[in-house]
């Protein structure tokens, strides 16, 4: 740990080595900036943060600190097509051409809701080269996206859609509602709830937004498959490289204020742990939490039906998803826990949230370092085992 690293939060006694834990990752995997956050049956028992908001370790990371948590946000998109579900104003297996007329065209006028929430629509990415502003512009990606015709047969295999899940999800939730997605999350979930989680953030915030640092060249140590950053520079034109920087401009970073006042609902989430741990705590009860309800139980179940399991057209791994979540596999550093009944979402660089509704936790981490891992990062996979531990489990 860099002498005099700035700490602050909360910790259940009980849970004093999940404290060491956290802070363990700042002296020996070389974290910078983060925040933990565990509720166990509504009742948060860690609420942690440490470190520097900047790259340069001049800015301490504060209580209301933000940052980018990428497809740790995919989690609030898919949440409200369950709450859409729940209140039958979505049917999962409905052609979303009823829905989104326009999304009919390529041949996709059959295909069903549900395999855009299991990555298996095969509209990983868009083929033709969009300007750099498309990837601000709501309209512009969702219009790209029904014209695009899917790289493999919809239903027959699946592949990680990176950052076109949320606007593939999100125009199903404003063909509903009438909302943006980052306005109905804000309405719906974030604040019934009082999360400080973001889908579209306000200029007026954006000094609270730790800066995140670029994505991390390494190979995963210990691991044979490559790093992300390997995957993508291995065939600049292929699929792998479209799902991750096209429009081209997703290269430059969340370090702007065009990225952060944006609605990207598979990767712009500005967020704390604190709130990403209370909306999967709510979720790991039930979906109600002291008479606020933002999902029924049969809702919650919904989220981990297993839907797609195996190799992974895109992220070159053996992925598994249920309904807008992955699910647990057997390798260590792609489980959420010991219960198989957990589900939830991490985000590139090492930020996760997930539920365990059979232990009754919600788990948040974030932080500004990216690693190079597309499973769990070691620093994350540390504190899951030290929670679990401190439970007993």
């Amino acid at each position: 740990m860099a002498e005099g690293t700035p700490f602050g939060g909360n910790c259940d006694p009980r849970f004093d080595p999940v404290r060491e834990e956290f802070e363990r990752n700042f002296r020996e995997r070389a974290e910078v900036g983060a925040a933990l956050a565990v509720v166990v049956d509504g009742r948060p028992v860690v609420d942690l943060w440490g470190g520097h908001a900047d790259q340069a370790r001049t800015r301490a990371w504060q209580r209301d600190t933000l940052v980018n948590v990428y497809s740790t946000t995919k989690g609030m998109a898919a949440l409200l097509a369950h709450q859409l579900i729940d209140q039958r104003q979505l049917d999962l297996d409905a052609p979303v051409a009823r829905y989104w007329p326009e999304f009919a065209e390529a041949g996709k006028a059959a295909l069903p809701v549900r395999w855009l929430l299991c990555h298996k629509a095969g509209l990983a990415a868009v083929r033709e080269v969009l300007p750099g502003e498309a990837l601000y512009d709501f309209d512009a990606m969702t219009t790209a996206l029904a014209r695009q015709e899917p790289w493999w047969t919809p239903g027959e295999r699946h592949g990680y859609h990176a950052v076109t899940f949320g606007w593939l999800v999100g125009e199903l939730v404003r063909r509903v509602t009438g909302r943006s997605v980052g306005a109905a999350f804000r309405e719906r979930v974030a604040g019934p709830l009082g999360a400080d989680f973001h889908i579209g953030l306000a200029d007026d915030q954006h000094g609270r937004v730790a800066e995140m640092s670029g994505l991390s060249m390494e190979k995963p140590e210990g691991l044979e498959e490559p790093g992300l950053a390997a995957i993508i520079l291995g065939d600049p034109e292929g699929l792998v490289a479209k799902a991750f920087a096209n429009p081209p401009t997703l290269v430059l970073g969340p370090n702007t204020a065009e990225w952060r006042r944006a609605e990207i609902p598979g990767a712009n989430g500005q967020a704390n742990a604190r709130a990403v741990a209370r909306i999967y705590g709510v979720l790991a009860r039930g979906g109600h939490d002291n008479g606020t309800r933002i999902l029924s139980p049969e809702g919650v179940a919904r989220c981990r039906e297993p839907q797609a399991e195996g190799p992974d057209l895109v992220l070159q791994i053996s992925t598994r998803f249920g309904l807008g979540y992955m699910l647990p596999q057997a390798r260590r550093d792609f489980r959420f826990g010991p219960s198989e009944q957990a589900f939830g979402h991490p985000g590139a660089g090492g930020s996760l949230g997930f539920a365990d509704p059979e232990n009754r936790v919600g788990f948040g981490y974030v932080m500004n370092r990216m690693g190079p891992h597309i499973a769990l990062d070691p620093r994350c996979v540390a504190l899951i085992e030290a929670t679990y531990e401190c439970l007993g489990r």
